[in-house]
């Protein structure tokens, strides 16, 4: 006999949120091609991949690296931290004002609010704040949970891609550049 979702422990009813955020996001068609990190002729070469490893905004701004890493939290169950990231980025370059308000809800529908289903993983503050930021909004109203998802993903995320046999797999994969390749021959 079922008496309903009320009955259930909160513990519950907590992982039936979590399995739906994840069902959500893996049901969703993603907004970047994960075909790019098959390994083939686009491979990164070994300085590229070691590149990686001198800080977050180098492993961001590689295109591989970026889809390597997207591809890693895709594994982790936690690719809405990334995608929530280029979210705001799209956001905050909204040339049209009048555009601002139609994509400041769709992004607080999809990772904030508390029924979203790629929601993100942001204290009750910085939610309140974010919904206080909608009723007014700026190209910089999502700064604040842009920010500690960065840092979330900057101080947990990106240390465990680098540890991760994903990565590990890339370095032992990737082949040395050309000029690289030569100074090792002349060697």
């Amino acid at each position: 006999m079922c008496k309903g979702l009320a009955s259930l422990p909160t513990c519950c009813l907590e992982r039936a949120k979590e399995l739906k955020a994840r069902l959500g996001s893996i049901l969703q068609k993603p907004n970047w091609n994960l075909s790019c990190c098959k390994i083939g002729k686009n491979k990164p070469t070994l300085e590229e991949c070691l590149r990686w490893k001198e800080s977050f905004e180098k492993l961001l701004s590689s295109n591989y690296g970026l889809c390597a890493f997207t591809t890693f939290l895709v594994s982790e169950f936690s690719e809405e931290n990334i995608a929530f990231y280029f979210a705001c980025e799209d956001y905050r370059t909204t040339k049209c004002a009048a555009k601002l308000p139609t994509k400041a809800q769709k992004i607080y529908d999809e990772f904030i609010s508390s029924e979203a289903p790629r929601e993100i993983n942001i204290d009750h503050e910085t939610r309140d704040i974010t919904k206080a930021n909608l009723l007014v909004p700026s190209p910089s109203c999502f700064d604040i949970a842009q920010h500690k998802i960065y840092m979330l993903m900057a101080k947990d995320c990106y240390p465990r891609f680098l540890r991760s046999p994903a990565y590990k797999d890339l370095l032992c994969q990737a082949k040395p550049s050309s000029k690289h390749a030569q100074q090792a021959k002349k060697a």
